[in-house]
C-alpha cells in the first residue's frame, strides 16, 4: 500500500495548500528583498543607457559621426552637450525651472509632479502589500477604474454639503476599488485561480465598462456627443492646495496618508504580519494557524481599495471628470513604482515620485531639446528590465549576490512511515 501523505499539522480539510509552482514566488521575493543599492544602480544604469540613446537620436550628432576618425572630439563633445542639455530641461520640466521670469512659475514643476505622482503612489501601495503578501496584483488599472467610476458617479449625481461629499466620493472610490481586486481574491482563495490571468481579464472588462457606461445617458454631460461624464460638484472635489495656478490638490495629501497608513499596516499590526507570513511561505504560516485563503481575499481588498483611491485622485483632482481615460497608463507604471520601491511604503512614494517627474519633464525635454518623448518611456522600461532581473544589476557593477534574497525552503509534507519511525 502506498504511503498516505500526512498534512502539516494544524491543517483541515476545509483549506488545502494550493498547489502551484514556487518559482514565481521566489523571483518576486528575491525582487522584493533586494537592497536600495540595486534599485538606485537600476535607475543610474537606465539613465545612462537612456543618454546613448539620446546622444544617437541627435542630429549634430549623427553628422559628426561620419567625421569621427578624423575629428573624434567633435562627436564626443556634441554627444555630451546633447545628454546633458536633454536632462537639464527634463529637471526643469520637473523639479524647478530655472528660466521663469516668476518663483510661481519656476517652482510650478515640482507641483506638476507631485500632482502625476499621487495615483501612481497610491496604486504602487497597494500592488506593495500584494508583492509582499506572495499576489501578483496586475489589476491595478482595473481597480483604478472601478475608484474613479464610483467617485465619479457619487461626485456628479449627488448634493451634499461640503466635506460630506468629498468624504463619500473618496469612501466610493475605496470601495469600488475594493470590490473589483475582491473579485481576484475570492476566486484566488475559493477556487485557487492564478491572481495574474484573473486581474487582467479584470482589467479589459473594466475597460469595456467605463465605455458603456460613459455612453448612458447618468453618465453622459448633457449636450454633450464625447464619452465624457457631467462635471464633478464644487463640494466633490479635492481642494487646489496653491491655488487655481497649479493643478497640484489635496489627493497628494492623501497619498501621503495612505503611505503612513500602510507602513503601519505591514509593519505594526496583526493583519500586516499575517501578510508578510502568507507571502513568506503560505504553508508555514498555514501551520501557525493562518487562514491563508481568507489573507488572500484581505490582501486584495486592501490593495484594490489602495488603487481605487488612485482613481479618485484622478477623478476628483486632475480632471474633475470621468472620462474612459481615468486610469491612463498608471495602473500599469505602478507596477514599476511598486517593485522600485521594494514593495515598501518610502521607497514607493520615492519611485512615484521619479515616475512623476519623467512623465512631467518628458515634455519639456521634447519641447526644448527636440528630444523624442519616447525616450522617457525606454528609460521606464529599462528600470523595469533591471528592476525585475536584481543579478543583470549586480554582474554589471560587480556587486555580491545578495545571500538574504534567498526565498524560505518549503516545508515537505511527511508520510505516514516516516511518522511512524
Amino acid at each position: 500500500m502506498p504511503d498516505a501523505q500526512v498534512p502539516p499539522s494544524g491543517q483541515t480539510g476545509a483549506e488545502q495548500p494550493t498547489q502551484e509552482p514556487d518559482g514565481g514566488r521566489r523571483i518576486l521575493h528575491e525582487i522584493v528583498s533586494s537592497s536600495w543599492l540595486v534599485s538606485v544602480l537600476a535607475v543610474v544604469l537606465a539613465l545612462v543607457i537612456g543618454g546613448l540613446l539620446i546622444a544617437a537620436a541627435n542630429q549634430e550628432v549623427q553628422a559628426a559621426a561620419g567625421y569621427f576618425f578624423s575629428r573624434p572630439g567633435d562627436l564626443l563633445g556634441l554627444a555630451w552637450t546633447a545628454v546633458s542639455d536633454a536632462y537639464a530641461a527634463l529637471f526643469a520640466g520637473a523639479v524647478f525651472d530655472p528660466r521663469a521670469e516668476e518663483f510661481r512659475r519656476a517652482i510650478r514643476p515640482i507641483t506638476e509632479t507631485l500632482t502625476v505622482a499621487t495615483p501612481l503612489i497610491l496604486a504602487g501601495l497597494g500592488l506593495g502589500i500584494g508583492f509582499r503578501a506572495g499576489l501578483f496584483n496586475i489589476g491595478a488599472q482595473g481597480q483604478i477604474i472601478l475608484g474613479g467610476i464610483f467617485a465619479g458617479f457619487i461626485g456628479f449625481t449627488f448634493d451634499l454639503p461640503m466635506g460630506l461629499h468629498l468624504v463619500l466620493c473618496v469612501l466610493g472610490a475605496a470601495l469600488g476599488g475594493a470590490l473589483w481586486a475582491g473579485i481576484a481574491g475570492v476566486l484566488k482563495a475559493r477556487t485557487g485561480a492564478n491572481e495574474v490571468i484573473v486581474t487582467i481579464m479584470l482589467n479589459n472588462i473594466a475597460i469595456y465598462l467605463v465605455a458603456y457606461l460613459l455612453s448612458l445617458d447618468p453618465f453622459q454631460r448633457t449636450g454633450s456627443n464625447n464619452p465624457v461624464s457631467p462635471p464633478i460638484a464644487d463640494t466633490g472635489v479635492y481642494p487646489l492646495l496653491l491655488g487655481t495656478g497649479y493643478r497640484l490638490h489635496a489627493g497628494f495629501l492623501v497619498a501621503i496618508a495612505a503611505a503612513f497608513f500602510t507602513w503601519w499596516l505591514m509593519e505594526r499590526s496583526t493583519i500586516g504580519f499575517r501578510f508578510r507570513a502568507v507571502g513568506s511561505n503560505p504553508d508555514a504560516a498555514r501551520t501557525a494557524g493562518i487562514s491563508v485563503n481568507s489573507t488572500y481575499v484581505w490582501v486584495m481588498l486592501t490593495a484594490g481599495a489602495l488603487a481605487g483611491l488612485a482613481g479618485s485622485a484622478q477623478v476628483l483632482g486632475t480632471e474633475r471628470v470621468l472620462t474612459a481615460g481615468v486610469a491612463a497608463s498608471f495602473g500599469f507604471d505602478a507596477i514599476t513604482v511598486a517593485l522600485l520601491g521594494r514593495s515598501k511604503p518610502l521607497g514607493t512614494v520615492l519611485a512615484g515620485l521619479l515616475f512623476g517627474a519623467l512623465r512631467a519633464g518628458g515634455v519639456v525635454m521634447q519641447a526644448r531639446t527636440g528630444t523624442p518623448i519616447d525616450i522617457v518611456l525606454v528609460v521606464q522600461s529599462l528600470i523595469v528590465l533591471f528592476i525585475a532581473a536584481p543579478p543583470l544589476v549586480r554582474s554589471v557593477f560587480r556587486l555580491p549576490s545578495a545571500g538574504g534574497s534567498r526565498s524560505p525552503k518549503p516545508i515537505v509534507p511527511v508520510t505516514a512511515k516516516e511518522v511512524s519511525a
